[in-house]
């Protein structure tokens, strides 16, 4: 019995994509960045993912890794650390090394970040109403504007 030829243009997938894909999605590719990176639609990157398991598995741990790597800088960023500097410099008594314990204070944009993502319910910028009842009425703001410049002269 002869074998059943397969029907349709023949694949442009290959085994190296799999390395190239979770070294892509380590800089933050997304499956559209993948489409355009290997010239092919983004359903043929979505096809490959069902047909190639490495391929597929290779881009998954591509992104987890990258957000995970971006996860643990957010949160140095947001409590702070310390990093050692060193520097070469040319003296008189020749290449001079110094090494130099550095700190890194805790960064409050990165704390805001950190917190409205990771407990929305309590760091949000608006506060949601658990009922109807609870919503806050209007507040109206009049403000009085006064020239300090002009002095009436006429209570003299």
């Amino acid at each position: 019995m002869a074998a059943k030829n397969k029907v349709g243009r023949p694949t442009k997938y290959k085994d190296e994509y799999c390395e190239l894909a979770f070294n892509y999605c380590l800089l933050g590719a997304t499956d559209e960045d993948l489409a355009r990176f290997f010239e092919v639609d983004e359903s043929t990157i979505n096809r490959w993912k069902l047909e190639h398991e490495e391929f597929c598995e290779s881009i998954k741990k591509g992104k987890v890794d990258a957000d995970a790597l971006v996860a643990k800088s957010l949160f140095q960023r947001a409590v702070g650390y310390q990093y050692i500097e060193t520097k070469n410099e040319m003296s008189e008594q020749g290449m001079k090394k110094s090494v130099t314990t550095k700190e890194a204070i805790p960064d409050t944009t990165a704390q805001i970040f950190w917190l409205k993502n990771r407990q929305p319910e309590k760091w949000r910028d608006k506060p949601v109403a658990d009922n109807e009842d609870q919503e806050a009425a209007p507040v109206q703001i009049v403000v009085n504007v006064q020239d300090a410049r002009k002095n009436d002269k006429s209570e003299t």
